[in-house]
């Protein structure tokens, strides 16, 4: 298969990155802009085969990632030393980190909670929607929204209410100590009938063992 290239992939004229970047200033949700090496960003767009002209295109070659609320919520980039992984490395696309793709999605971001969001490429249907692995249910839900609308859900959507039963009082800055390929582990578990955010205990533990869960959730 002929792979288009990196000055077939970045459309000058209909670049969406400015849009996406007043998109983002308009938001109420802090945000921070990881940069990306050029080598890496152009790296990731060849092998996503995906144009500039699309809001997925645009961020994975301008941004190493974009960490949202205090680090709740990591979008995926071509990848940065504050961000664990990449848009390459989580989908099977590099051999960076090593971390188990889940044929069918395409992982865009992961939140504090050990929560995963993937674009449905082929194992829901392919749909072009984005899905949500939560960890309270253990199995993944549909947003109904493209990658473009979720986007401007994580610029302008109601976090507090999406997130409300897995976060405490204080947890902007209990978030903010984890280091990156870290998530919180929730005792007991969000899933049980006692584990809530302001309930349960919190710890931090690696973010492959909630991709586990969310792994074998989407193989079943």
């Amino acid at each position: 298969m002929h792979l288009l290239s990196v000055a077939d992939l970045v459309d000058v004229e209909n670049h969406a990155w400015e849009e996406i970047r007043e998109l983002l200033s308009q938001g109420p949700h802090t945000y921070r802009l990881e940069a990306a090496e050029p080598d890496a960003a152009a790296q990731t767009l060849v092998r996503l085969q995906v144009s500039t002209r699309s809001y997925l295109g645009a961020i994975a070659y301008e941004t190493g990632g974009i960490v949202f609320e205090h680090g709740w919520i990591t979008l995926l980039g071509a990848g940065a030393e504050g961000i664990f992984g990449s848009l390459t490395s989580w989908n099977g696309l590099s051999t960076a980190d090593n971390i188990p793709s889940l044929p069918g999605i395409l992982i865009v971001a992961y939140d504090a909670a050990g929560g995963f969001f993937g674009l449905d490429t082929g194992r829901f249907g392919q749909t072009g929607h984005i899905y949500y692995y939560a960890p309270d249910a253990q199995e993944w839900e549909t947003t109904e929204l493209t990658y473009s609308g979720f986007i401007g859900w994580l610029a302008e959507g109601d976090l507090d209410l999406f997130y409300e039963t897995f976060r405490w009082v204080g947890w902007e800055e209990e978030i903010q100590q984890l280091e990156p390929g870290q998530v919180m582990g929730y005792y007991p578990p969000l899933w049980t009938k006692e584990g809530s955010g302001s309930a349960s205990s919190k710890a931090p533990v690696s973010i492959l063992e909630a991709w586990h869960s969310a792994r074998s959730a989407g193989t079943e």
